[in-house]
């Protein structure tokens, strides 16, 4: 049965009467209107309230409704559609059963596995084979589930309520007030702290509300990112998204990142337009807003309904207005930004032509004498046998300086921003057990008790997660980058890392390269058993690795 829909400030209205409010300073005539407007439908704005709080622009404007046809219409062009109510199970019913799934994905030993695991659970029914041979990078797709339970547990607005009261919320850090109005684009952040009574007033007037980095507030989205990341081998983000009925938040405009519009409450009208030209394939940057004019007609036209995904990939122009019946909650989980063969190359080619120059003569021969007359853009019209020549020793050096390519070098340094960029694992409920986070270390009856780890040649232990540490030479010495010690904040801490010995590179690259298999301290390739429990210990106090049985 369809369930009755509730706005969202009246979901926010039912929380604060299970609240002690603090004395109101209203006067009861006050009061009585405002009780009135609610029973009258509280979504309208209330012109008198502008009076008590500094002028504001009021953003509501008249719900614009859809036309039958587009309401009916599916996916266009490109576009897929997959009908399916249920996926073999998994993350299907109610609110605990996202819970459920995510607990039986912390029994999965191998967190390559658990993250493959988690996305074919994002993209349920399609497989994720196909989609990465077939749809990403390509072609938008959409998934129609007709069950709104599929997401539920992931977040909601009561999650978003409760962060506004409890978390220092800060306007422009962590949340954007926005509003897209006879096509101007206005953010509407005043300074400080982003509190309840100014955030529901301002959505309230018809603003959209964007959490830009849920993750630090929500240990549900920290989990599922986390995992992600391990999937995608590139950051994993998400923004959270809550509209009122009948408005827009956004212009129409392209990212720099795959996108996954994940809808978790009410419905959501959605556009999305093909790259305008070659030149805006795979972008790397996001794009400015654009004017309807700009942007031709949609090759998908959609209404998500809660349980429903839409992913597009960079530099597909999209926007989403909401219907005038219902409010929106979707959150959208990004990735691989910046992670381009291009993005690569930036760092290979700068190290490749100074380990040429150095090596290599033929880099550092001196430019023909009179170049400058016949090259250059003034000159680029001569037939000159001269630019030929000019040319094609530019291609030679080109096709020579391959040889000087510091590939792996290269890797490493795009590998160490990934490292930064990315969450902290959470863990499980086995690995607090077994690493320095539940270590029973503790203060009792006056002393500290069960301090330091017990380990012997004989103690099983692995890295905690597949790509939670990596090691890498600057050419002089070799570090261990980790991150266990990240923040839940994108980049809010440096970099983790430390030095290792020579002596102990082959152990680590070892413990790396067994995962997911627990190894014996014993069988760790160092010179004595002193040092192989040493290295074990230093890594287990980092957080690096766990043991198989607790300690």
């Amino acid at each position: 049965m369809e369930r009755k829909h509730m706005s969202a400030f009246a979901l926010y209205q039912t929380f604060s009467k299970e609240v002690v409010a603090p004395a109101s300073r209203v006067s009861p005539q006050v009061a009585e209107k405002k009780r009135k407007k609610r029973e009258n439908g509280g979504s309208k704005v209330n012109t008198g309230k502008a009076q008590l709080k500094p002028e504001r622009k009021k953003v509501r404007r008249k719900p614009r409704p859809l036309r039958s046809a587009q309401r009916e219409e599916g996916p266009k062009g490109t576009a897929q559609m997959h009908e399916e109510e249920s996926v073999n199970g998994d993350g299907d019913g109610d609110g605990e059963a996202l819970d459920a799934f995510l607990a039986n994905l912390a029994k999965v030993s191998n967190s390559r596995e658990r993250a493959s695991k988690l996305f074919q659970w994002l993209i349920n029914p399609i497989p994720a084979k196909s989609f990465f041979r077939e749809t990403w990078e390509k072609k938008p797709i959409l998934v129609q589930r007709k069950n709104p339970h599929y997401y539920k547990g992931l977040f909601s607005t009561e999650e978003f309520d409760r962060i506004l009261r409890e978390e220092d919320v800060q306007y422009g850090v962590n949340l954007d007030v926005t509003s897209y109005t006879n096509g101007t684009r206005e953010t509407h952040n005043p300074p400080g702290r982003a509190l309840p009574f100014t955030v529901w007033d301002f959505y309230e007037s018809g603003c959209s509300l964007r959490m830009l980095n849920p993750q630090a507030f929500s240990s549900t989205v920290w989990n599922v990112l986390s995992i992600l990341q391990e999937q995608f081998g590139s950051m994993a983000g998400a923004n959270i998204y809550l509209t009122p009925p009948g408005t827009q938040g956004f212009a129409p405009h392209y990212d720099d990142i795959e996108a996954f519009v994940v809808q978790l409450e009410g419905k959501k009208h959605w556009r999305v337009y093909n790259p305008r030209t070659e030149d805006e394939v795979l972008p790397v940057l996001s794009s400015p807003n654009f004017n309807q004019a700009d942007i031709g007609k949609p090759i998908l036209e959609v209404v998500l309904e809660a349980g429903d995904l839409l992913y597009f990939p960079r530099g597909f122009i999209h926007q989403g207005d909401c219907l005038p019946d219902a409010h929106s909650l979707h959150i959208t989980i990004s990735s691989y930004q910046k992670n381009s063969w291009g993005d690569l190359l930036h760092r290979v080619v700068p190290a490749a032509l100074e380990i040429a120059m150095e090596e290599d003569v033929e880099f550092r021969q001196g430019l023909p004498l009179d170049y400058l007359t016949y090259m250059g853009v003034q000159n680029s019209d001569k037939d000159d046998p001269r630019r030929t020549k000019f040319f094609s020793r530019i291609e030679s050096l080109m096709k020579k300086l391959t040889n000087y390519a510091a590939v792996d070098a290269a890797v490493d340094q795009k590998a160490r921003d990934f490292l930064h960029d990315c969450l902290p694992p959470m863990l499980t409920p086995d690995e607090l057990g077994s690493s320095v986070n539940g270590a029973p270390v503790r203060w009792e009856r006056g002393q500290v008790t069960d301090v330091g780890a017990q380990f012997t040649t004989q103690t099983r232990v692995r890295v905690l997660r597949a790509g939670c540490a990596r090691l890498c030479s600057d050419g002089e010495a070799v570090h261990l980058f980790y991150t266990t010690d990240n923040s839940r904040v994108y980049h809010k801490e440096e970099l983790k890392s430390f030095e290792i010995k020579a002596e102990h590179t082959d152990a680590v690259e070892f413990l790396i390269h067994s995962y997911p298999k627990f190894v014996t301290v014993g069988s760790l390739p160092c010179d004595s058993a002193e040092d192989r429990i040493a290295l074990a210990e230093l890594l287990f106090e980092r957080g690096i690795i766990h043991t198989a049985e607790p300690l």
